[in-house]
């Protein structure tokens, strides 16, 4: 069985647009006509590049090989074109395409993944959600507002979510990393402060930053949250020295969780060697795919750090992150874009299944679901954004910045 085909798709995610503007999709056929689906979580260059990319990646490097051969196939993407480091738009290509060999692999077999990477560890898989506004509010007004915030947190709380996660600590800048404003600090307490009082202690708060501060302003906005007892200050400083990061990590009371915006096991690696984080949060669609990260989960294990995947994309990175999660010792909790409803839904042929705050692995073959390629197909994403976009002004101290979520 060799890798022959690949067609992507740019699927416009309509609103109210949870987890992000569009998802980037790849189909991989073999020559059998087994196919497997994978999602890149890429956010440096625009989506008909990101594919493109995908594309030249994958013929230059995955046709004609076996789907079977993932560690060989990372070397080749990995090395081939003489970086041999973590570059995201080539490992974002690369994490959909091994998605996608791993759910040919357990077709083939007819075993999920789950089963083939050390087996079943967690039957149920805890799960958060970010605070999202319901559709009778304004995103503006709602992401800047801790009543309404911690309002929406109690929903969530009753349908079962025992962790929710929010944003409230400002805009982050392409000349990041920045100083919080005072408006930023009180803010941030006020949104703690309202949502512990609103949920108690059935949930736990998962404070959200972009790596928007320096080492000493994020210290001082962990002093702020601390008495809350927030589980995790999420990526409290930029991704490129975690070496500073380690600063913030001494100084906090609360955990710090990073890895969004990482890749491979190599940039981890670091993370735990100098102890900026004790929670990791790999992106599949970026971080090198499942197999990777397995790995990252094994080099966390013997740090005593704790896997928190990552999800700010659609239902098929989500799947690579529940086949992970399902299998490592060292899983902490799943990110999940509120129930998996909605166009999440509909994208696969049948639903995520969500129950009481958890989800429950598929003991289907592969990633246990498909993409429903009609759907897929009939909401095309025609522009030319970037999946996440920074402000590209200045900070400004001098009246209030506010943030609009994402």
């Amino acid at each position: 069985m060799k890798l022959r085909d690949i067609e992507t798709f740019i699927v416009g995610n309509p609103p109210p647009s949870f987890g992000g503007r569009y998802f980037l999709f790849v189909k991989v056929t073999t020559d059998n006509g087994i196919v497997g689906y994978g999602e890149m979580y890429a956010a440096s260059i625009g989506p008909k590049a990101q594919v493109a990319a995908a594309e030249d990646l994958f013929h230059r490097h995955a046709a004609g090989q076996s789907p079977f051969d993932i560690e060989m196939l990372f070397r080749r993407f990995h090395s081939s074109g003489f970086s041999q480091r973590p570059d995201p738009t080539v490992m974002g290509a690369f994490s959909a395409i091994e998605m996608a060999c791993w759910d040919i692999v357990g077709k083939a077999l007819e075993k999920p993944v789950h089963q083939l990477l050390g087996g079943l560890v967690n039957p149920r898989i805890r799960t958060y959600t970010y605070l999202y506004p319901d559709e009778s509010q304004d995103p503006a007004t709602f992401y800047n507002d801790p009543d309404l915030s911690a309002e929406r947190a109690a929903v969530y709380q009753k349908q079962g979510f025992t962790a929710l996660k929010f944003d409230p600590a400002g805009p982050y800048t392409i000349n990041d990393p920045h100083q919080p404003a005072m408006i930023d600090l009180d803010r941030s307490e006020r949104f703690c402060k309202a949502i512990r009082e609103a949920v108690g202690t059935k949930a736990d708060l998962l404070f959200g930053t972009h790596g928007q501060f320096t080492p000493s302003g994020a210290i001082r906005m962990a002093q702020r949250l601390a008495p809350y007892e927030p589980l995790w200050f999420e990526e409290p400083t930029p991704p490129e020295l975690p070496e500073e990061m380690a600063k913030v990590a001494r100084a906090s009371k609360v955990p710090i969780a990073t890895g969004e915006r990482l890749t491979t096991k190599y940039e981890f690696a670091r993370v735990l060697a100098c102890g900026a984080a004790s929670i990791l949060q790999p992106a599949l669609g970026r971080a090198g795919g499942i197999l990777e990260g397995k790995k990252i989960a094994a080099l966390a294990e013997v740090h005593y750090a704790e896997i928190a995947p990552h999800l700010y994309c659609g239902p098929i990175e989500a799947l690579a992150n529940i086949q992970l999660a399902a299998c490592i010792p060292n899983f902490l909790i799943l990110e999940a874009i509120q129930t998996f409803g909605g166009f999440h839904a509909e994208l696969l042929d049948h639903p995520i299944q969500w129950e009481d705050g958890h989800v429950i692995p598929s003991t289907r073959p592969g990633l246990g679901h498909n993409l429903n390629e009609d759907v897929a197909r009939a909401n095309p994403y025609d522009g030319d954004r970037l999946h996440l976009e920074m402000q590209d002004t200045p900070y400004n101290y001098s009246s209030e910045n506010r943030f609009a979520g994402g």
